[in-house]
């Protein structure tokens, strides 16, 4: 498939010489080359037909990467990377090794900042256009893009307050696409669709102009005159134009897919002194009709066929979805069951929920801040809230969990999504904190369900639990084999550990999804002639102190197993103890290491640090015959 115009593009400069229509026939092979390679490998695809003709403006107008742009969240950057010399490389995208699906400095001098969460772009680019003040260097501008999604975090207004006080040169770019992952929800997400729909104010201002244009002499002073009322007008007829309140220059209601209007509201805007804020309508999933029609669908999608919008999976229960059937579930058995998300209903499994239940349903947007301190507000007045929140967002609330939460010591259950290890989304979505972040604050009690039908058991004890209470698990589903029938005559206590697989020589505990590969590891290490327990660790804290002290007395070889960091993880915890005890064995902790993990398939990227099956019997046969510490081993003994 041929790109004449795309071919021709090696970095922003080969734009300049393009007409505004070469650029409408880029933006038609742009949206081409998108859709065939994702549909291939899969990746933020709606997010991104809606920018084609905003990045091109962008850097048709401004000199990258002199004048710096700051993407917010960062998965929308797939037309800047094409556009920075990077189309050679797109069957790389998201695989290890290969290009990332958020900007990276290392990648390219055109990302400045690394971006992956919402809401970080304005204080970003403010520090960077302060750095420039102060160094003397005014001859290059500082933009960061933000979408309407974004603007519900706080911390986006903190940098606009901050901004629009300051009277430094900086330009503000809003995508207004309606959406963030799902349907944008809010106060502030009616008032820009008031703004993006009033014709009012913009009738008004260019007919009184008009007219006074007309009128000798007088024409002029009276138009200064109403330039001087023109923010009452906006205040009259647009509700509020709430950015010029804050300090900024508002310009828009912009059409974001027209290149001639975005080229010349930019130019404008890099003329003028001090914050401007240029608000930029767009569709997300532009230019593909699946996309445009469930754009919530198609933010971030595996390889599909083109032709239908289908995707390739095989459609295996998750255990997002399992666990928005038994909330339902729970729903249906108490009616002080309540659900909060942060801008993702159907990514969490939420959507039957709220469909079941609208009044006990709550999507507070790109909010975890404030999703957890509301939840301590319910729970404080009886209700029984379940915040389902992914992992690497979770940790964006951490002064609220300790704080509002766990100091009352109030039953909020925290649905920790994506635990763990996630794959082509890389370092800023890895799930592999929460335990670190969670496990040393008082009142807290965490579990890591080893399948979907232990997940309901768990939901189904949280629902009377007394206190703080989170429940981790990964991102899809988990199928294991190789374990013995379930003994259904003993019943289920969630703080009590199980042994999954008996042996003598060594015990590996562990949880989770890393279930998986302990009970494969000791499959492989069966046939090397080691015999090696494998227990459920499902509590991780509190520890079964004693399932400890009982396997203590003829296992004198422990194993912990996590996919959390190992510092201050599972397996610091059990070190802890077994010192605190005295207990005369040797430990071995495996678990990512003290690095950040890039993208790729979970697969490979277990592979990658040792952490698959294979690698970990490995590991574990040469603690066992060794005794030592080795690669990313930590292993002591302690003394009784």
């Amino acid at each position: 498939m041929e790109y004449i115009l795309l071919d021709s593009i090696h970095a922003p400069q080969d734009l300049k010489a393009m007409t505004i229509e070469d650029m409408k026939e880029l933006s038609r092979e742009i949206r081409e080359f998108i859709l065939t390679s994702l549909s291939q490998t899969g990746g933020h695809l709606a997010s991104n037909l809606g920018v084609v003709e905003l990045t091109i403006a962008l850097h048709y107008v401004f000199d990258s990467p002199k004048d710096k742009m700051i993407w917010d969240v960062g998965h929308q950057t797939y037309i800047h990377k094409l556009l920075t010399g990077r189309k050679d490389k797109f069957d790389s995208l998201r695989k290890i090794g290969g290009l990332s699906g958020f900007p990276k400095r290392k990648e390219s001098s055109h990302d400045v900042f690394e971006t992956g969460h919402s809401s970080t772009s304005i204080s970003a680019a403010l520090g960077m256009a302060r750095a420039r003040d102060i160094k003397g260097q005014d001859d290059y501008h500082v933009i960061a893009i933000v979408g309407d999604g974004a603007l519900t975090g706080g911390m986006a207004f903190e940098a606009l307050n901050d901004a629009g006080h300051s009277k430094t040169n900086l330009i503000v770019i809003l995508n207004d696409n309606e959406m963030s992952i799902s349907h944008n929800v809010g106060a502030l997400a009616g008032h820009l669709s008031k703004v993006r729909t009033s014709s009012e104010y913009d009738w008004v201002k260019k007919g009184m102009h008009s007219l006074l244009d007309k009128i000798p002499k007088l024409g002029k002073p009276i138009a200064r005159g109403m330039e001087l009322a023109k923010r009452s007008f906006k205040s009259l007829l647009v509700h509020g134009m709430i950015f010029e309140e804050m300090g900024f220059k508002y310009l828009g209601p912009i059409d974001g897919h027209n290149i001639g209007s975005l080229i010349k509201v930019m130019e404008q805007a890099s003329k003028m002194e001090g914050p401007v804020f240029i608000h930029v309508a767009t569709q997300k999933g532009k230019g593909y009709e699946f996309a445009e029609e469930n754009p919530e669908f198609f933010h971030g999608v595996p390889p599909f066929i083109l032709e239908t919008g289908k995707t390739h999976s095989k459609g295996k229960v998750t255990f997002s979805t399992a666990f928005g059937d038994k909330l339902v579930e729970l729903g249906q058995r108490d009616n002080r069951v309540v659900a909060i998300t942060a801008a993702m209903p159907d990514s969490t499994g939420l959507l039957k929920f709220k469909d079941r239940f609208p009044n006990r349903f709550f999507d507070v947007g790109i909010a975890e801040q404030h999703a957890v301190t509301m939840a301590a507000g319910l729970a404080s007045s009886g209700l029984k809230p379940y915040v389902a929140i992914y992992s690497t967002f979770l940790q964006r609330a951490y002064d609220q969990i300790v704080h509002d939460v766990c100091i009352q010591n109030l039953p909020v259950r925290f649905a920790i999504d994506r635990a763990g290890l996630v794959g082509e989304d890389g370092e800023t979505h890895q799930g592999v904190f929460d335990i670190s972040y969670l496990s040393h604050i008082p009142n807290m009690t965490i579990f890591s369900p080893k399948d979907i039908d232990e997940l309901g058991q768990i939901m189904d004890y949280t629902l009377n639990h007394d206190g703080p209470v989170a429940i981790r698990y990964p991102k899809g589903s988990i199928e294991l084999s190789n374990l013995p029938a379930k003994d259904s005559d003993k019943s289920f206590n969630p703080l009590e550990w199980e042994i999954l697989v008996k042996g003598t020589d060594c015990s590996i505990l562990s949880f989770g999804k890393m279930i998986e590969v302990a009970v494969d590891a000791a499959g492989i290490l069966s046939e090397l002639g080691i015999n090696a327990q494998v227990i459920n660790t499902r509590s991780i804290k509190p520890l079964d102190k004693l399932m400890l002290e009982s396997i203590s007395k003829n296992s004198t070889h422990w194993i912990t197993l996590e996919d959390n960091v190992l510092t201050g993880g599972f397996g610091s915890a059990v070190n802890e103890y077994a010192l605190c005890q005295g207990l005369d064995v040797d430990i071995m902790n495996l678990g990512i290491p003290d690095d950040f993990v890039a993208q790729g398939r979970v697969e490979e990227l277990l592979e990658l640090i040792s952490l698959d099956a294979k690698g970990v019997a490995h590991r574990i046969y040469n603690f066992l015959k060794t005794d030592k510490e080795n690669g990313y081993v930590h292993s002591f003994k302690t003394q009784a």
